[in-house]
């Protein structure tokens, strides 16, 4: 397609049509945006091996290289939101792409660890930036009764990149380096802002007139770092060291001033109120744990697949485009027997199931043969993934007003990411790894293996909790709602959507 000389006249709010030229770069330019932020979490978990030789340093800094992106993602990612609707979803959206540009650049050429951690939070900052905006646009901007297509076709293609992000990662860290999985974000994010600029109408919520709870994302964020840094940090002897124990102390403090923030503020980033449902309070429970357990696993597969059982980086990231594969096709089918039947059901038995995939992995040895070891544990890992995500959103949508949509589901992939923020510093220390352990394959085999089965037990536990807290709703209440935004453990985008009002990812 060619973009034409002129300057297309500003669409009115709610205008565009599905099949219109303007409504495919608006597609082209969301689905680039948001794709960039999730193919970058899933792509860097297989260059940390590359990553740990080149710069020599223990397990903690590869922690601290996850960590650091997903704790400001995580922190900033409601408040986020809350500016995009304010002061412009494609302003907001446009300064976090060029700000994940900037930091992905910073990553690529980082001279060492501490460099590579802080570009890693810099580059957590504009995915919290973007990553609302892409979807948040789609609602403003196109006409209701084409919304659905536009979402549905958005949430297709970004998680058809997340699949191949996998891949492609692997095959650069192989043939070139892992320098380049990041590099390779800026000619991205040229395009994403050239087709912004050019073809991406503004748009802002006109009942968004309070104030903009800056002290509320602050509090969040600085509790995550320091509860972060005490986690990884006080594995291996050092708890009780004061530095350590000092972060702790601050996390919690912090934090629970955040808590007293969101209590007193008029307009608070985000509305405890919405946890006075049991419903509500009980799904994201359950999503802390089932996600925690799954972020924690997911940390240390790639490193065990590489540095045990010999697999390359390309044969690592092929390795799990099963589970993408599977959630891809049945997340939507999820999530219609949802509607039909309640989501109590799967929300039991789906989660028992990605615990016994998780279990599986403790076939894998240094043998690493794909078949018998890893492809069983992949297939059922990814089957239960695709029965729980569909209805675990829904659940938390159901459980408030239809106002309240949006925020209800940012607030659930928040706390799927916080708790894979918490597991990634905690589990490998649980499964006794810590300092250079991951450099020693037996050493690091038994503590994946014993990490594999706590994460296991937590997935399972949070089956057995959705049996006693999670109540179907009436039918017709199931039928007025439709499908529903769904998250993915692998940061994937939604799997299927509803049309009924706004939603941010």
């Amino acid at each position: 397609m060619a973009t034409p000389a002129a300057a297309p006249a500003a669409a009115p709010a709610g205008s565009l049509r599905y099949s219109s030229a303007r409504g495919r770069w608006v597609l082209l330019a969301t689905v680039l945006g948001s794709a960039m932020a999730s193919i970058d979490a899933t792509v860097v978990g297989i260059a940390l091996p590359a990553i740990g030789r080149d710069f020599h340093v223990a397990l903690a800094a590869l922690q601290w290289v996850v960590t650091a992106y997903t704790m400001t993602l995580a922190g900033l990612l409601l408040l986020a939101g809350s500016l995009g609707d304010k002061y412009g979803r494609k302003k907001v959206f446009l300064i976090g792409v060029v700000w994940f540009a900037v930091a992905s650049l910073l990553c690529g050429v980082a001279p060492d660890a501490t460099f590579l951690i802080l570009a890693r939070a810099l580059q957590g900052v504009g995915a919290a930036l973007l990553t609302p905006g892409s979807l948040a646009i789609l609602e403003a901007v196109f006409r209701p009764d084409d919304r659905g297509k536009a979402i549905g076709a958005w949430s297709g293609y970004a998680g058809v990149g997340t699949a191949i992000g996998p891949f492609i990662g692997g095959y650069l860290v192989q043939a070139v380096s892992w320098r380049l999985i990041f590099v390779i974000n800026l000619p991205l994010a040229a395009l994403v802002v050239a087709v912004s600029l050019r073809h991406v109408p503004e748009s802002r919520d006109p009942e968004a007139t309070g104030r903009i709870d800056v002290l509320g994302g602050t509090l969040v964020t600085l509790g995550l770092i320091a509860l972060t840094y005490g986690l990884i940090e006080g594995p291996g002897g050092h708890w009780f060291d004061s530095g350590v124990l000092a972060a702790l102390i601050a996390g919690v403090v912090l934090l629970g001033a955040f808590v007293g923030q969101e209590l007193r503020s008029k307009d608070p980033m985000l509305p405890l109120h919405l946890f006075a449902s049991t419903q509500f309070t009980a799904t994201n429970v359950i999503t802390f744990v089932v996600y925690g357990g799954i972020g924690g696993a997911l940390f240390l597969l790639p490193i065990e697949l590489q540095q045990v059982s010999g697999y390359t980086a390309l044969e690592a990231g092929i390795s799990l485009l099963p589970v993408t594969a599977i959630t891809l096709v049945l997340s939507r089918r999820s999530g219609a027997l949802a509607a039909r039947i309640g989501p109590r059901l799967q929300m039991s038995v789906g989660p028992v199931l990605v615990g016994v995939g998780l279990a599986l992995f403790t076939r894998i040895t240094a043998s690493g043969d794909y078949v018998t070891e890893v492809l069983p544990a992949v297939l059922v890992f990814g089957f239960g993934l695709a029965v729980t995500v569909a209805p675990l959103t829904s659940t938390v949508l159901d459980a408030v007003p239809a106002e309240h949509a949006g925020i209800a589901s940012a607030v659930n992939n928040d706390v799927a990411r916080a708790a894979a923020l918490i597991a990634v510093a905690l589990l490998p220390a649980a499964g006794g790894i810590t300092g250079d352990a991951y450099l020693h394959k037996d050493v690091f085999s038994a503590g994946f293996h014993t990490a594999s089965l706590i994460s296991g037990a937590l997935c399972v536990a949070g089956g057995v909790l959705a049996v006693f807290t999670i109540r179907n709703p009436a039918r017709a209440a199931r039928a007025s709602r439709g499908a529903a935004p769904v998250h993915c453990a692998l940061d994937a985008p939604p799997a299927a959507v509803t049309t009924a009002g706004p939603v941010t990812q």
